[in-house]
């Protein structure tokens, strides 16, 4: 007895598709985001397309920012930001003040910490222009200091007014702190030491 394949009821069947998912559940009171109802009519590919007509500038994640530093102590002195930066020319400073601070002595020196909304701290600010500058800074300062960004109004009536920028605040334990007040005149008088 011979079979024909090609005869087959077997063989003559398409292959069964997969069911379909089911159906997505009744409305719960969620909403769809308009970005996502704004890319379902979007053309094919449209993500990778799209370029920025100014695209942010490359950030190496490991080297310490740029920008405006709000100093205070003895970075306040430009002669010692000189000295740390090795700079030709004495820098120009801003006179600013951050709020959100207070700002107590870690021996003899200031140490700022986060503080009350209402008592300004005032300072100074240096444009770190390099991260090699901001390193030698951050050096300076040693690591019982960190570099959070801060917001910071500045005082001179020049534009702009304020600018986000770091600050270096304490990095130790809170009970190394004292209450007082770093005289930056005094610590001028007393003659201070050149940076290393």
């Amino acid at each position: 007895m011979s079979h024909d394949l090609h005869s087959s009821p077997q063989s003559a069947r398409p292959p069964i598709p997969p069911p379909l998912p089911p159906p997505p559940p009744p409305h719960l009171g969620l909403r769809v985001s308009p970005f996502v109802l704004n890319t379902r009519s979007a053309p094919p590919g449209w993500f990778y397309e799209y370029q920025s007509p100014k695209p942010p500038p490359q950030v190496n994640p490991f080297e310490l920012p740029t920008g405006p530093y709000f100093v205070y102590g003895t970075l306040m002195d430009p002669n010692m930001v000189a000295d740390i930066l090795k700079l030709e020319d004495e820098p120009i400073l801003r006179p600013a003040k951050i709020v959100g601070y207070t700002c107590k002595l870690w021996g003899q020196y200031p140490a700022m910490q986060d503080g009350p909304q209402d008592a300004p701290v005032t300072g100074a600010v240096y444009h770190v222009e390099s991260a090699s500058d901001a390193k030698r800074l951050a050096d300076y300062e040693t690591s019982n200091y960190k570099m959070p960004p801060c917001l910071i109004p500045y005082t001179d009536g020049i534009h702009p007014a304020s600018e986000l920028g770091h600050v270096f605040t304490f990095n130790g334990n809170p009970k190394d702190l004292d209450e007082g007040r770093f005289d930056l005149a005094l610590w001028l008088r007393m003659g201070r030491q050149p940076a290393a």
